[in-house]
């Protein structure tokens, strides 16, 4: 056998093998890299440009919608820093104001006195006058608006010192405000019995000017200024002025002569221009005043303040029925009882141009009154009116009405549904009793 390895195998030296495993590892396929550029080679810039300038960055979406959330926070915080340091500003303002308030809530629980305003004299101060005492030197308020202020106006005082808390929006008197008929009244010139020559005056001197002025002016002469109403109580005065009331569109404004009158020494001529004044600005208008006596009575030498204070009333009067100034759509209707007792100044012509007598119905005027005033009333076939109308006793309008309501009363009375002869006899016995005699004697002895 020759000499070799046993087995025939033929083995070489360790020290002569190959260890491929620990040495090389095998590399995976990578492909090269894509050119950075394509076309020509850019040149390389030079200089602090290419320095300073920064690369173009574009970032993830993710660190997109943080950046956004980022910058909705930063405004939050901004608006709430803004917020926080108004508040801190406006905290002494606000505490003044609540101050304010509270001073004006104290000066309105408190009563307030009513003034005038005489002269400002500067945003601060002005003088004032009440109707009870002299003129102040006083202060405005800070709350008061100083644009509505001027001289002459109405304005709310402090009690103690009197100063300017407050401006009476409404300049008309409350006074007249109340004089101003806003309803119309029911009676029209159907409910007055007889009367036809008076209707017809007031219609030509009250109704006729304010509705068809053009006649007037063709005829070449200006319209009566006002008429007065006079005759005996109950003759029918004031219900004609109702009727008027009731036809017309005009504005009517109803006072009475005692209205007029007041406590405190020019308020009384201050109401009479306040009322003309109102109803020149509401014209056409209508002016009715209800017992003109109480203030219009002839003058004479006055020895106490009152009845100078009432002279002066009435002078204002006569001034504003003819004075400097126009009247225009103004009507003016008086009414009395005692005309005798007027003032000559107030009846001539050009205040009052005209004079309308009511006299006491006569036969005709109380079969008319009569059946208006039972029209409604439920009568029994044997009620014979031509009795009570032709009888010789003085009745006037308002007597006839209280004998028919008498005679209701008196078939109520019995519980009865109708009225009998004997119930209007009897009503009549009763009122003219009352009106001749009056009160029996000895009844309160």
């Amino acid at each position: 056998m020759g000499q070799g390895t046993p087995g025939g195998l033929n083995r070489g030296v360790p020290g002569d093998r190959k260890n491929d495993g620990s040495d090389k590892k095998e590399k995976k396929f990578e492909p090269a890299a894509p050119p950075a550029r394509v076309g020509r080679k850019q040149r390389k810039q030079k200089g602090p440009e290419a320095a300073a300038r920064l690369p173009t960055v574009t970032p993830l979406t993710k660190c997109k919608l943080r950046l956004l959330k980022l910058e909705r926070v930063k405004d939050y915080l901004l608006m709430e820093e803004e917020f926080v340091s108004n508040q801190e500003r406006l905290k002494p303002q606000e505490e003044k104001a609540e101050e304010d308030r509270s001073k004006v809530d104290d000066l309105r629980g408190s009563p307030m006195s009513v003034g005038n305003l005489e002269e400002l004299i500067d945003e601060n101060h002005a003088i004032v006058s009440s109707s009870v005492g002299p003129e102040y030197y006083v202060g405005i308020l800070s709350f008061v608006d100083k644009d509505q202020l001027e001289p002459g106006c109405a304005i709310l005082m402090h009690n103690k010192v009197l100063s300017v808390v407050g401006l009476l929006q409404d300049e008309v008197d409350p006074m007249v405000s109340v004089m101003k008929v806003e309803k119309a009244p029911l009676e029209s010139y159907a409910d007055i019995g007889g009367l036809d020559a008076q209707i017809q005056e007031i219609k030509e001197a009250v109704e006729l000017p304010l509705t068809h002025p053009e006649l007037y002016e063709d005829i070449g002469i200006k319209p009566p200024k006002g008429v007065i109403l006079y005759g005996e109580p109950g003759t029918g005065k004031t219900l004609l002025a109702k009727a008027v009331a009731n036809s017309t569109s005009a504005t009517f404004l109803r006072v009475v002569g005692s209205e007029l009158i007041q406590k405190y020494l020019g308020d009384g001529p201050k109401l009479v221009r306040e009322l003309f004044r109102v109803a020149d600005d509401l014209s056409p208008s209508i002016v009715f005043i209800d017992e003109i006596d109480a203030v219009g009575t002839k003058r004479y030498d006055a020895h106490s303040g009152g009845e100078r204070e009432i002279q002066r009333t009435m002078l204002e009067l006569l001034n504003q029925l003819d004075g400097f100034d126009s009247r225009g759509d103004v009507k003016v209707i008086l009414a009395t009882n005692r005309i005798e007792s007027l003032d000559p100044a107030l009846l001539r012509p050009g205040r009052i141009d005209r004079k309308i007598e009511f006299p006491l119905p006569d036969i005709k005027t109380r079969r008319r009154i009569f059946q208006i005033h039972t029209s409604r009333m439920t009568l029994s076939d044997d009620v014979n009116l031509e009795e009570f109308v032709m009888a010789k006793d003085e009745l006037s309008g308002a007597d006839i009405k209280a004998i028919c309501t008498e005679a209701g009363l008196l078939a109520l009375r019995e519980r009865r549904m109708k009225v009998t002869h004997t119930d209007v006899k009897k009503a009549k016995e009763k009122v003219m009793f009352k009106k001749k005699e009056g009160v029996p004697e000895g009844l309160y002895m």
